[in-house]
């Protein structure tokens, strides 16, 4: 069995490799990216009321692209340009770019049909 090489920690007082560096950054900008108005703008857009039988439900959220009706957890917002890749420090300025885009860039869609647009985008990169 060949010996793992470990990476050399060189950032955050020598804990961090490159790798979870950049790990722990791109965490970071997606969770603040939670907070960004467009997509909180683009979430009540896709919002009616909910007319079930699930009393404490108040809302459903309407896909994109299927036109179906769902929960909060069952939804994602898209970002119709990628955001891409966050792998050294000349990435961050174009990543940040575009994970904090407008509204316009931004669609909400059910799980299935946003695992089938990436799946669809990996397709396209083959």
């Amino acid at each position: 069995m060949a010996k793992r090489i470990k990476a050399e920690k060189i950032y955050n007082n020598n804990s961090f490799s490159s790798s979870e560096m950049f790990q722990w950054l791109r965490s970071g900008l997606r969770k603040m990216s939670m907070r960004w108005k467009p997509i909180a703008q683009v979430r009540k857009d896709a919002q009616v009321s909910y007319k079930g039988d699930n009393k404490r439900r108040k809302y459903s959220y309407v896909c994109s692209i299927c036109k179906q009706e769902y929960d909060a957890k069952s939804c994602a917002v898209h970002h119709l340009k990628e955001v891409g890749t966050l792998k050294s420090f000349e990435d961050l300025g174009e990543f940040a770019k575009n994970l904090f885009c407008e509204k316009d860039s931004l669609i909400l869609c059910c799980h299935t049909c946003h695992s089938s647009l990436h799946s669809k985008n990996k397709e396209d990169e083959s």
